[in-house]
């Protein structure tokens, strides 16, 4: 053993990302690995630094497997919302909208734009093409590791461009194609989401047959599915699961959740997981500890006015018959004014423009009052006012049924935090703290052993990251060390903004990002590379 090393980590209890027992023992820090050494082994003399851990557990880092960081990230490398909370990898690209592989320039920026009330549009020079150009952004410039996967809308705009048109074996073949470099250059898998044009044009026989390639490349399939389809409650989770089954690939539900208004409980959604794994197939889920969902306000639009891209979407959204045709769709949907769903439970943040910014965290039942206008009137003038830009919170997962889902044996953790708006999600600060604080500790829904698994080794292994979390000999250093006794979420619905309680110290490749509850200013981040982490 060297008798000099970088960091000690002494008398904390370890909770090593397997799911085994805790147990005591010392970490040692050199360069970016760590060791383990136990209670009783001799320590090195000299450390550069040296961290008393007594009463804190000791974790990897937290890996998120859903953030809309992928931007935001580059203008604000410290990204505190989410390493406060130990997490120091986190999985962007999701929902079937990525930044990378773009050919050409004016379609990046063209979904940059399309996609701005969800993933944000900061200024940036967008000058990366490819999976591997876009990785190496992260390189040594943001506090924590970040990966991508390949959204689907990004292979269609590829293949097809914008409009919603049937995919023939040509085009299948081109974005199988686009999809295998992604993949040789470290993308992590494939992801759709089927709410959002135009990735939500494609089928079930495209995005198996796009699955095929993910899996043959060692990835996944990571979906947001078709809530359209069918009964709105088990077939769009039947849909992912046959996509799985189809391609002979993993398949991951992300979000996974039961909304107040589903018509069943969540028994039978978590069945269809259980069922799937039973029969033999790699079927797995994430799922976001909060009551508050959020995206992009064009959600509430459906396809074929935002067929073409921003352009064509900004054209219809003036036209009067455009209007005349979602007042009927509005009308059929039967949106209550009051309620989970409606409009006084949609919260619309995101605003730049000065004279918008009074509505900043209004609902859009209060904008509709003030205005005088209808729903499609107030979506329709917000989006075009704001270049589609306009986020919403509304409700999310049920607070009776949540729980059912963050104790489920192959359930992860995915934040799906959203990094814009005055007021966010609670769960872009709070997720992992949540977890630990109130469903480990407080109310012992689950062992601290299976919680840091299910946000660790069990995301790892779902990614094919091989290198990180667990903590064992030669692994790379990324660590939390937290109180279990304080660890808590501080952000609530009214005030999202609120860093968590209890996490003393983060590390990133073996660099302390997080020292004693304060940001050191360091950015060890990295681009994860399938096949290289």
């Amino acid at each position: 053993m060297s008798d000099s090393v970088d960091l000690l980590i002494t008398d904390g209890t370890i909770v090593d990302g397997t799911g085994s027992p805790p147990r005591p023992g010392t970490v040692v820090v050199e360069g970016d690995r760590m060791r383990l050494l136990p209670v009783d082994a001799p320590l090195p003399e000299h450390a550069g630094r040296r961290i008393d851990a007594k009463a804190r557990v000791v974790a990897p880092g937290f890996i998120d497997l859903h953030s809309h960081g992928g931007l935001m990230i580059l203008v604000e490398p410290r990204h505190e919302p989410k390493v406060r909370q130990g997490v120091t990898t986190e999985i962007v690209g999701v929902d079937g909208n990525g930044f990378a592989p773009f050919e050409d320039r004016e379609d990046l920026l063209a979904f940059v734009e399309l996609d701005s009330g969800l993933d944000g549009r900061p200024d940036l020079d967008y000058d990366w093409r490819t999976v591997a150009d876009y990785l190496s952004r992260y390189d040594g410039t943001v506090s924590v590791n970040v990966g991508t996967l390949v959204g689907n809308s990004q292979l269609r705009i590829g293949a097809l461009g914008w409009g919603d048109v049937p995919a023939d074996a040509n085009a299948i073949d081109r974005m199988r194609a686009i999809l295998r470099d992604a993949m040789a250059e470290g993308a992590v898998g494939l992801s759709s989401g089927l709410d959002y044009p135009p990735g939500s044009y494609a089928t079930t026989e495209e995005l198996a047959a796009l699955t095929r390639t993910a899996g043959e490349a060692g990835g996944f399939y990571h979906t947001h599915v078709r809530y359209q389809l069918g009964d709105r409650y088990l077939d769009p989770f039947k849909e992912a699961i046959d996509i799985g089954r189809r391609a002979d690939a993993p398949a991951h539900i992300t979000h996974f959740y039961h909304r107040e208004t589903h018509p069943g409980g969540p028994e039978a959604l978590l069945a269809l997981v259980d069922d799937a794994r039973a029969g033999g197939l790699d079927v797995t889920f994430d799922t976001y500890p909060s009551e508050w969902a959020s995206t992009r306000l064009l959600i509430q639009l459906p396809g074929w006015i935002q067929e073409g891209g921003p352009g064509p979407l900004k054209q219809r959204l003036a036209e009067q018959a455009a209007r005349d045709r979602l007042r009927g769709e509005f009308a059929a949907r039967g949106v209550a004014y009051t309620g989970p769903g409606g409009w006084a439970d949609l919260r619309l943040g995101a605003f730049r423009r000065p004279d918008l910014l009074r509505w900043e965290s209004m609902t859009m039942a209060e904008v509709m009052q003030e205005t005088g206008k209808d729903a499609v009137d107030v979506i329709c003038d917000l989006l075009l006012a704001e270049d589609l830009g306009v986020n919403q919170v509304t409700s999310g997962p049920w607070s009776e049924t949540l729980r059912a889902f963050v104790r489920h044996p192959v359930g992860m953790v995915g934040t799906d935090s959203t990094f814009i708006g005055a007021k966010p999600s609670p769960r872009t600060y709070g997720s992992f703290p949540r977890i630990l604080g109130q469903f480990v500790r407080d109310e012992g829904l689950l062992s601290l052993e299976q919680a840091i698994h299910k946000m660790t080794g069990a995301a790892a292994a779902r990614l094919g990251l091989t290198q990180r979390g667990t903590m064992r000999d030669g692994a790379y250093a990324d660590l939390v060390v937290f109180d279990p006794a304080e660890v808590r979420s501080n952000a609530t619905y009214d005030e999202p903004r609120v860093f968590p309680s209890g996490v003393d110290h983060v590390m990133v490749n073996g660099t302390l990002v997080v020292d004693g509850g304060t940001h050191t200013g360091a950015f060890p981040g990295r681009g994860i590379r399938l096949g290289a982490d």
